[in-house]
C-alpha cells in the first residue's frame, strides 16, 4: 500500500534507542545497555503491529505506518531497523506539541484520518488498530481514544487536527485521558472509546508484560482482543531472564554491539 493512498496514517511516538536515555525507569532491575535493547525491541513490535494492521485493513480503512521520532539527527537509527515504515520528525517543547504535529504532518501527506500510538505497548491486539481506521473511515467528525490503566492512552486517532484536544492537558500523570475526554466534549467532537490497555513504562508493568508472555495469563481481560505477538520483546525477555522467573538473573546477558537488537527469530 502507497503511503500516500492510504486512508489512515498510524504513527508510533518513538524515541531512538540510547543507554541512559530511554527506559531509564526500569534501571533496576534492567540496567542502562538493556533498557535500551528493550526500547529498541518495542519499536520492532510496535511498528510490525502497524505494518501488521495494514494487511489486514478493510479496503475502504487503509493504513499507512509512520514512526514520529527524535531527538533530532537520530534518522539513521529509523531509517537502518524499520524498513515500511515512513519518518516524521517530531522533537518539539512538549508532548502535546510532538503529538499534534504528528497528526498534522499525516494530514499534510494525504491521509483522511491520522492516529498517534504510543511506543510502550507492545502487544496491543492488532484489532484495535483495524477498527480505529475502521471507524475513523465513518463519515462525519469524529475521534478514537484508546485509555491506559494507568489514566493515559496509548492511542488518539482524529480526522481532523483539533488543536484544543492538546491543550491544558497533565501530560504523564493519571488525568491525561480524562482531560481528553473532556476537551472532546467541550469542542462537541464525537469519541469512540476503545477497550483500556496498559503501558510498560515501570517496574510493575514490565512484570506484567513477563507474566502476559510466559505465565499465559490475559493482559486485561478474558473478554480483551488476543494480544500481539511481540517476538521481539519476548525474545529479549527470555534472554534477560531464561529461568523464566522475572527480575532473577541468573547470568549477565551478552551485551550487543548494537542497540538496534535485531531479534528478528520467531519464538
Amino acid at each position: 500500500m502507497n503511503a500516500n493512498r492510504a486512508s489512515c496514517g498510524i504513527a508510533v511516538m518513538a524515541k531512538a534507542s540510547a543507554p541512559g536515555r530511554t527506559k531509564t525507569r526500569l534501571v533496576p532491575p534492567l540496567d542502562y545497555d538493556d533498557a535500551a535493547a528493550l526500547n529498541t525491541a518495542f519499536l520492532h513490535d510496535v511498528t510490525d503491529n502497524i505494518l501488521l494492521a495494514a494487511s489486514r485493513a478493510a479496503p475502504d480503512a487503509t493504513i499507512a505506518a509512520y514512526a514520529a521520532y527524535g531527538p533530532p539527527g537520530s534518522e539513521d537509527f529509523f531509517r537502518s531497523r524499520f524498513p515500511g515504515v515512513d519518518l516524521i520528525a517530531a522533537w518539539l517543547p512538549n508532548f502535546g506539541a510532538c503529538l499534534l504535529h504528528a497528526i498534522e504532518q499525516m494530514f499534510a501527506r494525504g491521509h483522511s484520518a491520522a492516529v498517534v500510538l504510543n511506543a510502550d505497548s507492545p502487544t496491543l491486539p492488532t484489532a484495535l488498530l483495524n477498527e480505529t481506521a475502521a471507524v475513523l473511515a465513518r463519515p462525519g467528525d469524529r475521534a478514537v481514544l484508546g485509555p491506559s490503566s494507568d489514566g493515559g492512552y496509548y492511542l488518539l486517532g482524529l480526522k481532523a487536527a483539533h488543536r484544543r484536544l492538546f491543550e491544558d492537558i497533565a501530560w504523564s500523570t493519571e488525568r491525561v485521558a480524562e482531560q481528553t475526554r473532556e476537551r472532546a466534549q467541550e469542542i462537541g467532537l464525537a469519541l469512540h472509546v476503545l477497550p483500556q490497555w496498559y503501558d510498560v513504562d515501570d517496574v510493575a508493568s514490565l512484570q506484567r508484560l513477563h507474566a502476559e508472555m510466559f505465565d499465559s495469563g490475559p493482559a486485561i481481560g478474558c473478554d480483551a482482543p488476543a494480544p500481539h505477538t511481540a517476538r521481539h520483546t519476548a525474545a529479549l525477555l527470555s534472554e534477560l531472564w531464561p529461568d523464566g522467573v522475572f527480575g532473577r538473573r541468573t547470568k549477565p546477558r551478552v551485551a550487543l554491539a548494537d542497540t538496534g537488537l535485531p531479534h528478528r527469530v520467531a519464538i
